[in-house]
């Protein structure tokens, strides 16, 4: 029978097999944890220095990994862009569900689609997208690319707060309806920030149309409740 200091010993020994066990990732893993780190790099550098200033050269350093690294999974500069919108707005999307599923909290409906899309649309990083979009030294290949993960990514938000405002008591095809005009409200105050930003008066702007909404439901279907 051993004696104590070598069953202690042994013991170690396990724990610390097993721990190197615990730790051990796959390769596929270990390929996603890159991919994100990339991405989230390139997304901070996009949002700091903005389209025009952004360098694929600089991400590998942002995110603590090798050119090489980067360049084996982005080879080129339209990849990573690409890949990166698409990460973005996949994380928007996200967030936008989870607010959009939290229907049961006393608060105004109406206002939390609109502050959801304002959330979104007034982000630097959906600016990016348009700047990339209407650049004329983005080939075609690339701009239907981002437009097709624009509306991928959207419509599911689109989605989800039409069947919110529904489960208020509002018909589903004008809850449809209600969701489409606010968002297009909202996308286009954003793209007026690139002439005339006045976030005061965008405030009074939206207050107004949720109040418009409040007065259309309460005479045309008094029985939804979207507060």
């Amino acid at each position: 029978m051993p004696n104590r200091p070598d069953r202690a010993a042994a013991t170690q020994k396990t724990a610390r097999r097993s721990l190197g066990t615990a730790r051990r990732r796959t390769q596929a893993e270990r390929t996603e944890e890159t991919r994100t780190r990339i991405l989230k790099a390139a997304s901070e550098l996009i949002r700091r220095r903005g389209y025009a200033r952004f360098r694929t050269a600089d991400v590998a350093a942002e995110a603590g990994l090798s050119r090489g690294a980067q360049l084996h999974h982005f080879p080129t500069k339209d990849s990573l862009v690409v890949a990166t919108l698409e990460y973005v707005f996949e994380q928007a999307q996200i967030l936008s569900r989870r607010r959009a599923a939290a229907i049961n909290r006393p608060r105004d409906l109406i206002e939390a689609v609109i502050e959801d899309a304002r959330e979104f649309f007034f982000s630097e990083h959906f600016m990016v997208a348009i700047d990339i979009v209407l650049s004329t030294s983005t080939d075609q290949a690339v701009r239907k690319q981002i437009l097709d993960i624009s509306r991928k990514a959207r419509r599911p938000v689109e989605t989800a707060w039409t069947e919110a405002l529904a489960s208020s008591g509002v018909p589903a095809a004008v809850a449809a309806d209600i969701v489409a005009l606010t968002l297009s409200v909202v996308r286009g105050m954003a793209l007026r920030t690139l002439w005339d930003n006045d976030p005061k008066w965008f405030d009074e702007l939206f207050a107004v149309w949720r109040r418009m909404i409040k007065i259309f439901l309460e005479h045309q279907h008094p029985k939804a409740r979207t507060r």
